[in-house]
C-alpha cells in the first residue's frame, strides 16, 4: 500500500478535471489525478467533435482529450490509474482510498467525476452508437440538417431536445411510451405549437435498424405499450434523452446532493457543502454538459481552490504569530 500526498487531488480526468489539473499544476500545487474507470470521461467515446473552441475543422474526441493530458502532465500533473471505492472529508488532509489499497491525500479535492447518459439498454443501440444514435442533441444535432430524427423520452431533456433539433431539422418525432409527458408545462406548451413537431404516444424503441455499410441508423422498430403492434419509422438519427446518472454514488453521504443525484455547490462557485472541496463538469451542472463548459467549471474549481489554501495558509500563519 503506498500513500500520494499532493496539495491539490483531483477525482476524474474528463474536461473538467483536466482543465483543473492545468490550472492547478501552474499555480504550483503539483496536482494529482486519479482517473476513474473512464480516463478522459465521456469524449473519449465521441467520433467527431466540432463544437469545441479552437479548432476549424472537425476533431476527434479522444484526440482532444489526449491532447488535454499531454497539456496537463507538461505543466507537472501526475495522473494515477485507480478507481476510488472509499472517501474522507471528515478532515484535512482528505483521504481516498484506491481499490488496490493505494491511499491518497490533498490539501484540497476537486471531484470531476461527471455523469453517464441513461441508454436503453437494446444490442442495436450499442451497435450504432456514432452511427445514427446518439444520446446528446445538443452534440450531435448540427450533422442531422435536413434530415428526419427522433428523440426518446418524455421528461424535460427529452422535450428540450426535440425543441433543439427543430433548429436542424424539419422532421422531428418525440416518442413516448406513456400518454402524457413529465415535462414541464411551459416546454409541453412549446412543442405541441412546433409545426416540425410530431409525438408518438405509448410507444417504445424495439430496435434501432441498422442499414449496414456506411449508412448507420435507416429507422426505428416501435412497440405499442398498450397494443404490443409493432411498427416502423423511418430516421437517420435517434436521440435517447431519459436523463443522466450522475457519479456521486461514492460522495452519498459526505456532500450534499440535489434531488437529482448531482452535487450541490454554492451559486456561482464550485464550493460543496464541505470547505475544501469543490466540484466541476457534469458531476455538477445538470443544464449545460458540454466539454467547453465542464473546462471552464474546471478552471474556476482550481481557482476556488487556490484561493482557499491561500486563505488556510494565512489563518495558520497569524495563527504562529
Amino acid at each position: 500500500m503506498t500513500t500520494h500526498t499532493t496539495k491539490m487531488l483531483i477525482l476524474g480526468s474528463g474536461p473538467a478535471g483536466l482543465s483543473a489539473a492545468i490550472y492547478g499544476a501552474r499555480a504550483g500545487m503539483a496536482p494529482i489525478v486519479v482517473q476513474g474507470i473512464q480516463p478522459g470521461g465521456q469524449l473519449t467515446t465521441t467520433t467527431d467533435v466540432e463544437n469545441y473552441p479552437g479548432f476549424k475543422d472537425v476533431i476527434q474526441g479522444p484526440w482532444l482529450m489526449e491532447q488535454m493530458q499531454a497539456q496537463a502532465e507538461h505543466v507537472g500533473t501526475r495522473l494515477m490509474w485507480d478507481t476510488i471505492v472509499e472517501v474522507d472529508l471528515t478532515r484535512r488532509p482528505f483521504r481516498l482510498i484506491g481499490d488496490g489499497g493505494d491511499v491518497y491525500e490533498g490539501d484540497v479535492l476537486v471531484i470531476a467525476t461527471g455523469a453517464q447518459a441513461k441508454w436503453l439498454g437494446l444490442d442495436s443501440e450499442e451497435v450504432l452508437k456514432g452511427k445514427g444514435v446518439s444520446a446528446c442533441a445538443t452534440c450531435d444535432g448540427f450533422f442531422y440538417r435536413g434530415k428526419k430524427v427522433a428523440v426518446i423520452g418524455g421528461g424535460n431533456t427529452a422535450v428540450e431536445e426535440a425543441l433543439y433539433l427543430t433548429n436542424h431539422s424539419p422532421d422531428v418525432t418525440l416518442i413516448h411510451r406513456r400518454d402524457s409527458f413529465r415535462a414541464e408545462k411551459i416546454l409541453q406548451e412549446r412543442l405541441f405549437a412546433h409545426k416540425s413537431v410530431n409525438v408518438l404516444w405509448n410507444k417504445e424503441v424495439a430496435q434501432f435498424v441498422d442499414g449496414g455499410g456506411a449508412s448507420g441508423l435507416v429507422a426505428l422498430e416501435l412497440r405499442d405499450t398498450v397494443t404490443g403492434e409493432m411498427s416502423r419509422l423511418d430516421v437517420e438519427g435517434g436521440f435517447v434523452a431519459i436523463g443522466h446518472h450522475p457519479a456521486t454514488e461514492l460522495f452519498r453521504g459526505h456532500l450534499d446532493l440535489d434531488s437529482d443525484g448531482y452535487i450541490a455547490v454554492q451559486t456561482g462557485s464550485t464550493k460543496t457543502s464541505v470547505p475544501g472541496v469543490f466540484a466541476c463538469g457534469d458531476v455538477m451542472d445538470k443544464i449545460y454538459r458540454q466539454a467547453v463548459t465542464a473546462a471552464g467549471t474546471g478552471c474556476m474549481a482550481a481557482l476556488d481552490a487556490e484561493r482557499f489554501l491561500a486563505e488556510a495558509e494565512f489563518e495558520l500563519a497569524e495563527a504562529a504569530e
